[in-house]
């Protein structure tokens, strides 16, 4: 006898992306314990200046840090807190994000939230701005865990806003036009936009220009905006960061809403530091109330404190940790370059949009499918399929670069090389799998995907000579190898 919500299937736990996780956990690559393993490659993690880090708590390890004028801090820290949090924290949490910002805009700690990670802010907005049924547009594609982040506890539903790669994803007026009326078509009531800048899973931050035509939408429909800006410290390359903070219209300053958090940038999710923050006065009120159901402890508040208020480290840091995404994101482009596959041009975030449509058999999400169980099972690589994401065409993939040592990106651009090598029949022996490791939840359903893509290849060339049937194959291969 257990709740509804308990049986709801709209958590997305059987996405393709939580699969690819379960699938890691099973056979994890390690270099020098499991070599053969799966890398993992759908984590979107910043490891890559946690030494900077490492080395900041190594020189600052004081005696007296729990120490304060009249007794110890620590009996302060290790008692009850209540839900506004540190004092101390909140101050330099909010200069940190306007130096994030190059200081265009400048945030109150009256008009701020914290929330126990992004995922709790983001969540607990949907509380505040709908109730069950209503629902956000959000453009595609979009991060998988949305739609465990904003439908499962809430009851709130998501309507697409479909881009293409024709315009590199943008989004367009007629595309929110048109979201806005299949809303309308299925009976929901919209509440908002729901946007990532910088996007996830494209690794692009919106222009100004971009920002102004979603605010004047919103405007019109009289809606709110949520904008998760979680990725604003990734930002590797021009065009430079723009919150919609800066383009703000005093028409809708009280329905906008910004998500933040210091798991990308800094790299430290396990902190669970996520916060909301809103020129709304009776929805800070809410949401204050609301994060006492999940609160960042003292003790991360402390520490952080002292990080954060030492300017001169943080600078450096923010300096450094772009350089390092920079380069990382450069030698995997360059990497899968050479092996005909391309990326979407990005300037922010731990991941690349990989273009793989070379590398289907068919224009079918069906044969998206085939080729990420073939990456996992046969290459070792957990990846992201576009799918999983939403994304309206086959053949895209999030390829994270963040997560791992320098070493093991490179093993991973060589399994991928000797995927594309596998699809032009070449001898890939080397770079395969000893052992077939994947399984999953769905067995039946996947094999029925593969089945239906068999079934489609054979009906393509069924009526073909054996010389056209051969020549298509061929220009395939061709095509490949010049891209």
């Amino acid at each position: 006898m257990l709740s509804t919500k308990v049986t709801c299937k709209s958590h997305g736990q059987d996405s393709s992306y939580f699969l690819g996780w379960q699938e890691y956990e099973k056979n994890p690559f390690d270099p020098v314990h499991n070599p053969s393993g799966i890398i993992q490659m759908g984590l979107a993690e910043n490891q890559l200046s946690f030494d900077l880090l490492e080395s900041w708590i190594a020189r600052n390890q004081e005696n007296d840090w729990f120490n304060k004028k009249g007794g110890s801090i620590f009996r302060e820290l290790a008692l009850f807190q209540d839900y506004h949090g540190l004092p101390e924290f909140k101050k330099v949490l909010a200069e940190y994000m306007s130096e994030i910002r190059q200081n265009k805009v400048k945030f109150d700690t009256n008009k701020l939230v914290l929330t126990a990670g992004a995922t709790s802010a983001n969540e607990t907005l949907m509380f505040c701005l709908a109730e069950p049924g209503d629902a956000f547009l959000i453009p595609t594609p979009y991060y998988p865990g949305f739609d465990r982040d904003l439908k499962w506890r809430t009851g709130v539903e998501i309507v697409p806003i479909q881009t293409s790669s024709s315009n590199n994803f943008k989004i367009t007026k007629s595309a929110l036009e048109n979201a806005y009326q299949q809303a309308q078509n299925l009976h929901l009531k919209v509440k908002g936009l729901f946007i990532t800048n910088p996007s996830n899973p494209l690794g692009t931050s919106l222009s100004l220009e971009e920002l102004n035509l979603l605010i004047t939408f919103s405007i019109n429909k009289n809606i709110h905006i949520v904008s998760d800006e979680i990725y604003s410290g990734t930002v590797f390359d021009s065009p430079r960061f723009v919150s919609i903070l800066e383009a703000l219209d005093p028409r809708i300053s009280t329905r906008v809403h910004i998500v933040s958090s210091l798991s990308k940038d800094l790299g430290l999710p396990g902190f669970r530091i996520g916060l909301i923050y809103s020129n709304n006065e009776t929805l800070i009120s809410a949401a204050t109330k609301m994060s006492s159901f999940g609160l960042i402890s003292s003790q991360s508040q402390f520490l952080m404190s002292k990080i954060l208020s030492d300017k001169r480290f943080i600078g450096k840091y923010v300096m450094e940790n772009r350089k390092r995404l920079k380069n990382r994101r450069k030698m995997l482009v360059l990497g899968l370059e050479k092996s005909g596959i391309k990326c979407l041009e990005s300037n922010a975030g731990l991941f690349c949009w990989v273009d793989m449509r070379p590398l289907l058999d068919s224009e079918t999400f069906e044969a998206e499918m085939e080729l990420w169980m073939k990456m996992v099972r046969e290459f070792g690589l957990n990846v992201s399929p576009g799918s999983s994401c939403h994304c309206s065409e086959p053949g895209w993939f999030r390829v994270c670069f963040a997560n791992m040592a320098r070493e093991t990106l490179e093993l991973s651009v060589k399994r991928i090389r000797a995927l594309v090598d596998s699809k032009l029949g070449i001898n890939v022996k080397k770079y395969r799998l000893k052992k077939p490791h994947f399984t999953t939840s769905r067995p039946a359903q996947d094999l029925k995907l593969i089945q239906l893509q068999k079934n489609k290849i054979t009906e393509k060339f069924e009526g073909m000579s054996a010389a056209a049937a051969g020549n298509t194959i061929l220009c395939r291969r061709v095509m490949l190898l010049r891209r």
